[in-house]
């Protein structure tokens, strides 16, 4: 691969992790900590919304933002012809 293209795959690469770590910093710190007291208003499967995200609803969005950082990455991969066979 030429300089060149290394250096827009990694920027891209780079620009996947900014925003995936920008929704992680939201939920985990925003809406867990920052909005709790505003998504306490909102009911969730029985429980106030706030807790909820602070005790499961993280979770599932970072596992889901593990799902979608690897479909991210695998079609990045192919795109620039580095993928694994």
């Amino acid at each position: 691969m030429s300089n060149e293209k290394m250096k827009e795959y990694w920027s891209k690469n780079l620009r996947y992790l900014a925003i995936l770590l920008t929704v992680w910093f939201v939920v985990s710190y925003g809406f867990s900590i920052l909005l709790v007291n505003a998504l306490d208003t909102i009911r969730f499967a029985g429980f106030k919304l706030g807790f909820w995200f602070a005790q499961q609803g993280s979770m599932y969005v970072f596992v889901a933002l593990i799902f979608i950082y690897v479909s991210w990455m695998n079609k990045l991969d192919r795109e620039y012809d580095v993928h694994e066979d």
